[in-house]
């Protein structure tokens, strides 16, 4: 909330700024820009639970628990590619709207290892990894802060709309592949393999940046930029795009409750959840479970070129 508050902040003093300053006619126009980012993360929390299985890491050895502990951290570290159209309104003030491309770098969400395939209570490996892209708006508000040897810092402050991507969970496993139809217990064990793919609601995140650009020549410049950016995504639907088992395609033999999923804000006797649903789960339709969320906040360094139309 205090971020929030002092981009808004910044946002005023920026619009009070705009009154202030008297019109140049030199400075207007439009400009262009193309740049590169790396953001590391800056903040990490909890992972939300892959697959049912909790956001921890553990170590079996001899089939007896040596460790655990919790996994955790955000996707806001990755790459960003990216094309920005600005308008300059006089000496001090513009806008900006920038079309990104955002890959983050893989991150463990949770994990068992153990010294023997399957131990006596029936733990197994396994892994899951999570990976975010996504195509975002960013439309700002800039401040220029005067140029001096062809140096001109500047500052601006803005939203985030991401308006297309998604969460893709990998998950490898050596896991349980038969059962008993009587007991239910494992008959069979071998490498199982998932996808899933997690589609988010609408958010919107907050930035603000710091930079300056060098001119290079009449009407092109380079750009070094430091931004902080901060949202989170919650989950809307999953589906399992990819399942085989010791290498073969399984997907098929899958139910619809266990290829797709609908996130909810509650669970209650009406969910299609065996867990509070008294007459179980009906696989012919999509498992009901409560919405989750991840983070996507970082501090990256953006590089590039600009040039004035």
């Amino acid at each position: 909330m205090k971020k929030n508050l002092f981009i808004l902040g910044m946002m005023a003093c920026s619009m009070t700024m705009l009154g202030q300053t008297n019109d140049d006619s030199a400075d207007k126009g439009w400009y262009v820009k193309l740049g590169a980012s790396y953001f590391g993360q800056t903040a990490a929390t909890e992972f939300p639970t892959v697959g049912g299985n909790l956001p921890l890491s553990r170590t079996y050895v001899g089939g007896k628990l040596v460790s655990e502990e919790s996994v955790t951290g955000s996707f806001g570290e990755g790459f960003r590619t990216g094309i920005t159209g600005g308008y300059r309104f006089n000496t001090r003030i513009g806008v900006e709207v920038g079309v990104n491309y955002y890959s983050s770098t893989d991150k463990t969400m949770a994990q068992t290892v153990s010294d023997v395939p399957i131990t006596p209570a029936g733990v197994y490996n396994f892994k899951s990894v999570g990976q975010i892209t996504a195509f975002d708006v960013a439309p700002a508000l800039v401040l220029f802060l005067g140029e001096h040897n062809g140096f001109e810092p500047y500052s601006k402050v803005g939203v985030i709309v991401p308006v297309h991507g998604d969460l893709e969970i990998t998950t490898d496993a050596y896991a349980p592949i038969a059962f008993n139809a009587t007991t239910g217990a494992p008959t069979a064990f071998g490498d199982v393999r998932s996808v899933d793919k997690v589609k988010p609601n609408p958010t919107l995140g907050f930035m603000a940046t710091l930079g300056t650009s060098y001119k290079l020549g009449k009407n092109i410049s380079a750009f070094a930029e430091l931004e902080y950016r901060n949202f989170t995504v919650h989950g809307k639907t999953k589906e399992t795009t990819d399942f085989t088992i010791n290498g073969n395609d399984a997907l098929a033999t899958r139910s619809n409750a266990q290829i797709n999923t609908n996130y909810v804000n509650k669970l209650d006797v009406n969910s299609n959840n065996a867990l509070t649903n008294p007459n179980g789960l009906d696989s012919t339709r999509p498992k009901d479970e409560l919405s989750s969320y991840v983070g996507i906040s970082g501090l990256g360094l953006t590089l590039g070129l600009k040039y004035n139309l």
